[in-house]
């Protein structure tokens, strides 16, 4: 599994948006297709909503690719 390490800007990143900075997906719309077709998991769990706050600690993943907030 690749690990993708993402480092917050400000005290959280919405999910969707961590699918794009990690290079999962290309747009927004593809980020959401990958959510409610219930791809992506954080920190375990299924997770279906796109605005999903992750803050440092939380791990997302989708696919072959986890996504470290930090």
């Amino acid at each position: 599994m690749e690990t993708v390490e993402i480092k917050l800007r400000e005290d959280h990143i919405r999910l969707g948006q961590a699918l794009k900075a990690a290079g999962v997906a290309e747009s927004g719309v593809e980020a959401k297709y990958l959510i409610l077709d219930g791809k992506v998991t954080v920190n375990g769990a299924a997770e279906l909503q796109r605005g999903k706050k992750l803050y440092a600690g939380d791990e997302a993943a989708c696919g072959n690719i986890l996504i470290k907030i930090v």
